[in-house]
C-alpha cells in the first residue's frame, strides 16, 4: 500500500464517521508523516513546524482516530491504516445492478426513480436506455463491461418494449458472456410498467426465463420494488448458481414467488431463513465495525425486534472472517450467579472458557490476593487471549438480566468499559485487548445509574433497531407468498405497525390459510385471536408492578403524549408497549390501546 491508497481509503474513513475530507495541510502533514519526516522538515518555515503540531497535527490525529477505531499518532498509525485496508478489503462490495431502458420519457423518469432508490440503498446501479445500444452497436465501452459483470440485470418494460429485438439481443448477449466465462447469469428482473407478461412477445418471454417478475403501476411501488430486489439478491446468494438449461415460456401474467415453507416466529431467526429482514445500513455497519481491534458494538431495542438475529448475523460475520465468535446470554444463569460479584465472574469465565472448548482452569488464576475484577481481567489477559490465535468475538445477549442487581451492574458494566479503553492506551497489554471485541444487546434504556466513565453504554457502535417499514413488511408478504396490495399492508400496520414478531405471526397465520387479514383484525384484541399469548404476557406482567400498570393506564387513556417518571417510561419501551413522540408517551400500537384499554386500571398505592 502506498501513500495515494492511504490518502484515498482515509478520505473515505473520514466521510463514513461524518468527518470533512482531510485539507491540504493535513494532507502535508499525512504524506509528511508517513514518509517518516519530523514537523520542522514537513515545514522549515520559522514557527510553521509549531503550528503545524500544535493547530494541525492534533486535530488530524483525533479525527484520524475517530475514523479508524482505534488511537492513532504522528508516530503510529501506519499499522491501524493496514488494518483498516485489510477490513476495507473483506467488507462486500455493493452489488451492481444494470437497469435497461426505453428513451420514453415516461420510461426513462422511473428509471431515474429507481436508480436514485436503489442508490441510496447502497448499490451500485447504472442506466442504458435500447436506443443507445441500438445506435452504438456492441461498442458500449464502461457500459458494455458493467452488464457483463452484473449481479442484477433489470429490464422496465412498458408497452413499448413488449416486442423489442434490442431488448432480446441484449439479453441473448448477456447470456453468450456468462456462458463463455463459465460464471451464472445474474438475478434477472422484470418491471412489468403498467402492463402483463403475456403482452411480452414469445421470443421476449423466452430470453427472460428464470427471471423474476414485478408489476409497477404508480410511484408507490418504488420502494417495494427496491425491497423485491433485495430479497432476490439475497435469495441469490443463498442458494448455489442454476445452470443454463432450456424451459418452457413463464406461465402468463403469474409473479414467481418465494418457495420457502412459512415458518412460525420463535425467537431467533435462522440464519439461512428466508425470512430474515435486513435493515440496512445496520448489518453493513456492524459487518464493519466488528473487524476491527477493540470493537464494541451496542444494539438496543425493545423485546421481538430481532437483536439476537442481528447479533447471531454478526458473530457468523466475524466467523468468515476467521474470528473465534461466542454467543453468550444471561438468562443461562441461575439466580444464584448473581448473588455476588465472584460468583457472577468466575461464571462468566467459565462459560466463556466452555464455548471455546478450553480447560476452564479457573483455580489457577484466580488469586484471593486480587480482587474479582483483575481476577477477571488476569483471566483473560493471561490465559484465554493467548490461548487462542484468532481474535474474540463475544456476544453478550440479554445483558437486561443484570440491571436488577445494581451492585453487580456497575462492576461488570465498568470492567467491559475498562476493557475496551485498554485496547487504545498502547501499552503492553494493549495488543491482547485489541484481540477481544464486544457484541452488547439489551432492551432499550439503561435505567440503572451508572458512572458514564465507566459505562459501556456510551462508547462503540450504537444500533437501534427500529420497526420495519412499510416496504419491507410488503417484501416479507411477498416471501411469505402473499401477493398483497399496499392498502392490506397498511391495514395490518394500522394494527400492529411494524413490530417484526406481531408482523411475522400475522404473515405466518394468513399464509397457512389459518385467518383471513379482515378476521385476524378483528380478533386481534380478544383473547380468541392469534396475539392472545403475547397480550396476556404483558397484562400478568404489569399486574406483577402496579405503579408501572398506572403508568401505562395514563397513556391508554390520553390522546396527547404522556410525560412519565423516566425510570417507568425507560420499562414501559423496554417491552415495547409506548414509543417516544416528541417530549411524552403513546401506546406503540392499536392492538395494545384496544386490548388493555378496559382492563388495565389505575391502582392506589396507599400508606401504612
Amino acid at each position: 500500500m502506498d501513500v495515494h491508497q492511504a490518502l484515498s481509503l482515509v478520505d473515505r474513513l473520514l466521510a463514513r464517521v461524518g468527518e470533512k475530507p482531510m485539507n491540504d495541510l493535513e494532507r502535508d502533514v499525512f504524506v509528511g508523516s508517513w514518509e517518516g519526516l519530523k514537523y520542522h522538515e514537513i515545514c522549515p518555515e520559522p514557527r510553521g513546524a509549531d503550528n503545524l503540531e500544535k493547530n494541525v497535527g492534533f486535530k488530524l490525529w483525533k479525527r484520524l482516530s475517530k475514523a479508524l477505531g482505534e488511537r492513532v499518532m504522528k508516530t503510529r498509525f501506519k499499522g491501524a491504516i493496514a488494518r483498516s485496508m485489510e477490513i476495507e478489503a473483506t467488507v462486500p462490495k455493493p452489488k451492481k445492478i444494470f437497469i435497461s431502458h426505453l428513451k420514453q420519457p415516461s420510461d426513462y423518469r422511473i428509471a431515474i426513480r429507481l436508480y436514485v432508490a436503489l442508490k441510496a440503498q447502497g448499490y451500485l446501479p447504472i442506466l442504458s436506455n435500447l436506443d443507445a445500444i441500438a445506435a452504438s452497436g456492441n461498442q458500449l465501452g464502461e457500459t458494455d463491461e458493467f452488464r457483463r459483470t452484473c449481479d442484477c440485470f433489470i429490464l422496465l418494460a412498458s408497452d413499448f418494449v413488449t416486442r423489442s429485438e434490442i431488448a432480446i439481443e441484449e439479453l441473448r448477449q448477456l447470456r453468450q458472456w456468462r456462458n463463455r466465462e463459465g460464471t451464472p447469469i445474474p438475478t434477472l428482473v422484470t418491471v412489468l410498467i403498467n402492463t402483463q407478461f403475456s403482452h411480452l412477445s414469445h421470443d421476449l418471454r423466452h430470453s427472460l426465463h428464470r427471471c423474476q417478475v414485478c408489476p409497477w403501476n404508480s410511484e408507490d411501488d418504488t420502494p417495494i420494488l427496491v425491497d423485491k430486489i433485495h430479497g432476490f439478491l439475497l435469495q441469490s446468494a443463498s442458494q448455489p448458481p442454476m445452470q443454463e438449461q432450456e424451459e418452457e415460456d413463464p406461465p402468463s401474467g403469474i409473479h414467481p414467488l418465494p418457495t420457502a415453507e412459512p415458518t412460525i416466529p420463535l425467537g431467533q431467526v435462522r440464519l439461512a431463513s428466508t425470512f430474515y429482514v435486513e435493515r440496512m445500513p445496520c448489518e453493513s455497519e456492524c459487518y464493519s465495525a466488528i473487524q476491527r481491534p477493540g470493537a464494541l458494538i451496542r444494539i438496543k431495542a425493545p423485546r421481538q425486534m430481532g437483536k439476537t438475529s442481528l447479533m447471531a448475523r454478526i458473530l457468523e460475520h466475524a466467523r468468515k472472517q476467521g474470528c473465534r465468535a461466542v454467543p453468550l446470554s444471561f438468562q443461562h444463569a441461575d439466580r444464584s450467579t448473581f448473588n455476588d460479584l465472584g460468583t457472577f465472574l468466575r461464571w462468566f469465565c467459565m462459560k466463556v472458557a466452555h464455548k471455546l472448548k478450553l480447560p476452564h482452569r479457573l483455580d489457577e488464576f484466580w488469586v484471593d490476593t486480587f480482587g474479582s475484577k483483575d481476577n477477571c481481567s488476569y483471566y483473560f489477559t493471561d490465559y484465554l487471549l493467548p490461548e487462542i490465535k484468532e481474535p474474540l468475538v463475544l456476544g453478550l445477549d440479554e445483558v437486561d438480566c443484570i440491571f436488577q442487581y445494581p451492585v453487580i451492574a456497575d462492576d461488570f458494566f465498568g470492567l467491559l468499559r475498562a476493557w475496551y479503553e485498554e485496547a487504545s492506551y498502547g501499552h503492553d497489554d494493549s495488543e491482547l485487548w485489541e484481540k477481544l471485541r464486544l457484541i452488547v444487546v439489551h432492551s432499550t434504556e439503561v435505567y440503572i445509574p451508572l458512572d458514564v466513565n465507566q459505562s459501556p453504554f456510551n462508547v462503540g457502535l450504537p444500533i437501534k433497531l427500529g420497526e420495519f417499514s412499510l416496504s419491507q413488511v410488503h417484501n416479507l408478504a411477498y416471501r411469505h407468498n402473499l401477493d398483497w396490495t399496499t392498502d392490506q399492508v397498511k391495514q395490518l400496520m394500522n394494527l400492529v405497525g411494524g413490530h417484526p414478531y406481531l408482523i411475522r405471526l400475522a404473515l405466518f397465520y394468513i399464509a397457512k390459510q389459518q385467518t383471513t387479514l379482515d378476521e385476524l383484525c378483528e380478533t386481534a384484541p380478544t383473547e380468541s385471536g392469534i396475539y392472545d399469548d403475547h397480550l396476556r404476557r404483558h397484562f400478568w406482567h404489569l399486574n406483577q408492578y402496579p405503579e408501572l400498570a398506572s403508568a401505562f393506564h395514563a397513556v391508554l387513556k390520553s390522546e396527547a403524549p404522556v410525560d412519565l417518571d423516566s425510570e417507568q417510561a425507560f420499562k414501559l419501551h423496554s417491552l415495547g408497549l409506548v414509543r417516544f413522540q416528541k417530549n411524552g408517551l403513546i401506546p406503540s400500537f392499536d392492538l395494545y390501546r384496544q386490548y388493555f384499554g378496559d382492563r388495565i386500571q389505575p391502582v392506589t398505592v396507599c400508606s401504612k
